[in-house]
């Protein structure tokens, strides 16, 4: 009896989800240093537009951006954010990334190096992979989104750094109310990668 693709895909999103909360168990308790990066990617024909995408393993509500983890002594973080692309939307880019940010973050019990990375592909039309249930190309200022929609906090900090904007991830400056919901921010929200650890790093 063949299995419907529908019921596959629930199955292998499944999946994915209790691998990545393995993982995250795994990072509490070993506190390993992973790497990992970020894309924001620009519309080939229209730089006020950006890609944006909801994963299947985590935070599935949560548009972000796509990435995922690499070893440092394999590839570069752009050369990462190249792979990453074509493989979980089938893009191809030519020009190499450019750096937007490199942070470190523990917001996993892991130290994550993470990459935050702007490209342009070569096309617009995309192909999603396992680890995506959605991608749609919007405006550079989000506003095509769903009112109320979650939102990553490196879409905002990538997408403020592409248009130039000053202060903190959403584009503003912090008073106090905003300082709160970025800490409860930082407690909800996963960077969403199995980075790889680094060859004699924490453990």
């Amino acid at each position: 009896m063949t299995t419907p693709p529908a019921i596959k895909s629930v199955l292998r999103s499944s999946l994915m989800q209790w691998g990545h909360r393995g993982l995250r168990l795994w990072w509490r308790l070993r506190k390993p240093t992973t790497f990992g990066v970020k894309a924001l990617l620009i519309h080939p024909d229209d730089a006020g537009r950006c890609l944006v995408v909801r994963h299947s393993y985590v935070d599935q509500d949560r548009w972000g951006l796509p990435g995922g983890g690499y070893n440092p002594k394999r590839e570069t973080a752009q050369e990462a954010a190249v792979r990453e692309v074509a493989e979980e939307l089938a893009l191809t880019i030519h020009q190499p990334p450019t750096v937007l940010h490199a942070l470190t973050t523990e917001l996993e019990g892991k130290v994550d190096n993470l990459t935050i990375v702007t490209a342009r592909p070569t096309a617009a039309e995309f192909t999603l992979n396992a680890e995506l249930i959605e991608a749609r190309w919007v405006g550079i200022d989000l506003s095509d989104l769903p009112p109320g929609a979650p939102i990553s906090r490196w879409l905002k900090l990538a997408r403020s750094a592409v248009v130039g904007e000053e202060g903190t991830a959403d584009g503003h400056r912090e008073d106090r109310g905003d300082q709160d919901q970025r800490r409860r921010d930082e407690d909800s929200e996963q960077t969403g990668h199995g980075s790889e650890r680094q060859p004699g790093g924490n453990r």
